[in-house]
């Protein structure tokens, strides 16, 4: 019962540290991709869809996007949701397409950029805290119900700080690699 609870405990904080991963490559650094645009919604119909459910999101070149809509009428709703996104981005109208220009990321820029990637890195400790919190539950309850003995609950509580603590460590890895790519000119 231990070794699955502590096997499920870093599944999970594993998929913590993946979606980390995930959020920090949608924070831009200067250069263009295609990802960027991921989280960006748009009004399709009445709900709220990604951007690259209703057009066609591509690599221009490398500091331009091109986004062509599927449909014409969305265009001016993908602009308009493209402009309002917190990612400072200014598109513009082609007729046919959209195409997103990268500005060259600012001092000041970089900084609020810092911010967001240093609580997107508090978010997914949060997390893991979460999960530690949860495991530790799990073993007292287990404690209550005598499936297992107070030494073995000890043993678990600690093999499971280490998990919490390798993967905190990994978190803050992440995050001084983005910020060190965010940093540099």
């Amino acid at each position: 019962m231990i070794a699955e609870l502590k096997k499920a405990t870093e599944q999970k904080m594993q998929k913590s540290i993946d979606v980390l991963k995930a959020d920090l490559a949608k924070v831009r650094t200067g250069r263009a991709h295609t990802g960027l645009l991921d989280h960006v919604m748009v009004e399709y119909y009445g709900s709220m869809v990604p951007i690259n459910q209703v057009a066609n999101v591509t690599l221009a070149d490398s500091r331009t996007i091109g986004v062509q809509a599927w449909e014409k009428p969305m265009l001016a709703k993908i602009e308009k949701a493209i402009r309002e996104s917190d990612l400072g981005l200014n598109p513009s109208n082609m007729g046919e397409m959209l195409r997103v220009p990268m500005p060259a990321l600012t001092e000041e820029r970089r900084r609020d950029l810092t911010k967001v990637v240093r609580h997107e890195g508090e978010t997914a400790k949060v997390a893991v805290r979460n999960l530690r919190r949860d495991a530790n539950q799990q073993l007292k309850d287990a404690v209550k119900d005598k499936a297992i003995s107070e030494d073995d609950e000890r043993r678990a509580q600690d093999d499971i700080q280490k998990l919490t603590d390798k993967y905190i460590g990994e978190v803050d890895k992440l995050l001084a690699q983005k910020e060190q790519e965010l940093m540099q000119i």
